[in-house]
């Protein structure tokens, strides 16, 4: 079970990926991301978004690793890096809950809450999974 949630949290971070590739080359959703401030992405929303596709891949290096898919990272700070990837997640969910955007509070609060929740679950029990 862990390494299927592993699978649909990267999954929906390959999905948060496109969009935000989508966001950087103009497509008009800048009002679901960065605040909903700009429907198309000014040069630092693209730059922000450029950024997150990278964070996104480590994240997604960091959930594999948690069930022992890849082997980049011991199981102790593997382990604490998912807690921190759920953190991260579950600390978005807070800022897109209270954006003053309500496409981005739509969107990215249910999607930020279940990826916190996936994450949790992978870094709970990931283990079971080697």
């Amino acid at each position: 079970m862990p390494v299927i949630l592993a699978f649909v949290a990267c999954g929906i971070l390959a999905l948060l990926a496109l969009f935000q590739l989508a966001l950087i080359a103009g497509a008009p959703f800048g009002d679901f991301a960065w605040g909903g401030h700009n429907e198309v992405l000014l040069a630092r929303g693209r730059v922000n978004s450029a950024v997150a596709i990278v964070v996104y891949a480590l994240f997604a290096l960091i959930i594999l690793n948690a069930v022992g898919r890849v082997d980049v990272l011991s199981t102790l700070v593997g382990t604490i890096a998912t807690y921190v990837v759920a953190a991260f997640f579950f600390v978005n969910f807070v800022v897109s809950a209270v954006s003053p955007s309500p496409k981005e509070r739509a969107l990215m609060s249910p999607v930020n809450l279940l990826l916190a929740t996936l994450c949790l679950f992978v870094a709970v029990t990931g283990h079971l999974a080697h």
